[in-house]
């Protein structure tokens, strides 16, 4: 059998913490929003190269507002920059936690699907005859790899 790289439960009030934890995460976010994959590729990116750009342009504009037009709004710029700033810490840590959470969903499903190959084998094997024949069927018919 292949090696068997996570040996762990969750209880169900375990599990029941950690969907509260989320609910709570959601609950202090309610700002938060969903794109579509088109406004996702529309809109301008703010990354690690371009913050600095909107850093001073912040700067410039707080410290000159006289030639901006009186449209521009300078307080709603500075709401979405310091958002933006608080935010970024938070989505580090989500992103951390997500990929530990699906390489670990990940692996424990390959171990589990490598243990089930391993019982239908051998009840395919040795069950002849042993009243396993309509389980073995039944396995057989489920997806297995090529």
């Amino acid at each position: 059998m292949a090696e068997n790289r996570v040996s762990a439960s969750l209880s169900q009030t375990d599990r029941q913490a950690v969907m509260q934890a989320i609910a709570t995460i959601r609950e202090k976010l309610p700002f938060l929003i969903g794109l579509t994959i088109e406004e996702r590729k529309s809109l301008p990116k703010l990354g690690d190269k371009s913050r600095a750009f909107v850093s001073k342009a912040l700067e410039v504009a707080t410290q000159n507002p006289d030639f901006l037009p009186r449209s521009f709004d300078l307080y709603e710029m500075r709401r979405d920059v310091e958002l933006f700033e608080a935010l970024y810490p938070v989505l580090l840590s989500l992103n951390q936690l997500q990929e530990l959470v699906d390489d670990t969903v990940m692996a424990v499903g390959s171990e589990a699907y490598a243990a089930g190959l391993t019982v239908y084998n051998y009840a395919k094997a040795s069950g002849k005859g042993t009243g396993l024949d309509s389980a073995v069927d039944e396995m057989g018919t489920q997806v297995l790899p090529r």
